[in-house]
């Protein structure tokens, strides 16, 4: 029997649905991933990803793939195939009940393997197994750009780092800055304003438009430095939120102040900074989690551990 005569059975495509839907838990993620598994990732874009679940999103793909076959057998034989190699699950230690999730993708695809054996049993459905994991590691194998870029980025932090001259090192840290939220989509308004040592601009992230703030002094930030960015921030928009950014850290008295001027602000530091440039966690998605926990704690500091 053929490729094209096996159809693929029922449960190995309910499987192969939770199976994606469990192993990453950012919509944007899991698109990426499949967009670079298919040969004929265009389907993709005919989901509405922001209004869908991962679960609806996913179920829509494979039921319009697993009704035409005769075009997109080969496709969904290589989703079955790279999300059962799935292995490194590491990108879910950055969210909350992090071993939940980890424990529930793994069982996943567990069961995808197990209802998968037989699918690639012949050395002719081998050989087609080969080729089509051969052209999916050449699509991955592109997107080492992304790494490569952030390398880039991190090299010039540093030089930043060693220069003794502050006027210079802060037209650097503009700079940089531009090109780390434009790297990361984040829309930075034209150049940051630069102020002697501190930055000033904005950029929007996730429909939300956000002022920023950033300083690279020898001292920490203390309570009256950000109660003068809240300031800022309570003159614009309902919605403007605050980004502040010091890469030497904040006094104890800044992280703990109560004061509503200071509730629309989250804050970053030079550690937040290098798990981003090291490639531990992605820019958007520290900013999403620093978010949601001062929405639910109240707290405008958070160390985002695990990664």
């Amino acid at each position: 029997m053929s490729f094209t005569e096996k159809k693929i059975s029922v449960q190995t495509l309910l499987a192969l649905k939770d199976a994606l839907t469990n192993i990453f838990w950012a919509k944007k993620d899991l698109r990426q991933f499949i967009e670079l598994t298919l040969e004929n990732p265009l389907i993709v874009s005919t989901i509405d990803w922001a209004e869908n679940t991962k679960l609806e999103s996913v179920s829509l793909i494979i039921d319009r793939m697993s009704k035409r076959q005769d075009m997109y057998q080969t496709d969904l034989l290589k989703l079955i195939q790279e999300t059962g190699n799935f292995n490194d699950f590491s990108h879910l230690k950055i969210w909350d009940d992090a071993e939940t999730k980890i424990k529930k993708a793994k069982t996943a695809v567990e069961k995808l393997r197990n209802n998968t054996k037989g699918y690639f049993d012949t050395i002719e459905e081998l050989k087609k197994a080969e080729q089509a994991r051969a052209s999916n590691q050449a699509k991955i194998k592109e997107s080492i750009t992304y790494q490569q870029s952030l390398d880039e980025l991190k090299k010039k932090f540093f030089e930043i780092a060693i220069n003794d001259n502050h006027q210079n090192r802060g037209h650097q840290l503009e700079k940089f800055l531009n090109e780390l939220f434009t790297f990361f989509d984040l829309d930075p308004k034209s150049s940051f304003k630069i102020t002697g040592e501190q930055i000033d601009g904005s950029f929007t992230f996730d429909n939300t438009d956000y002022l920023l703030e950033a300083k690279w002094q020898k001292k920490q930030i203390d309570a009256q430095e950000l109660y003068g960015f809240g300031g800022k921030i309570q003159g614009k928009l309902k919605n403007t939120l605050g980004l502040y950014v010091s890469l030497e850290g904040y006094s104890v008295e800044s992280t703990k102040t109560e004061n509503p001027s200071v509730k629309a602000i989250i804050l970053m530091d030079g550690t937040d900074l290098m798990q981003i440039l090291e490639g531990r966690i992605k820019l958007t998605d520290m900013l999403y989690i620093k978010r949601r926990h001062a929405a639910q704690t109240g707290e405008i500091y958070y160390r985002i551990t695990g990664i």
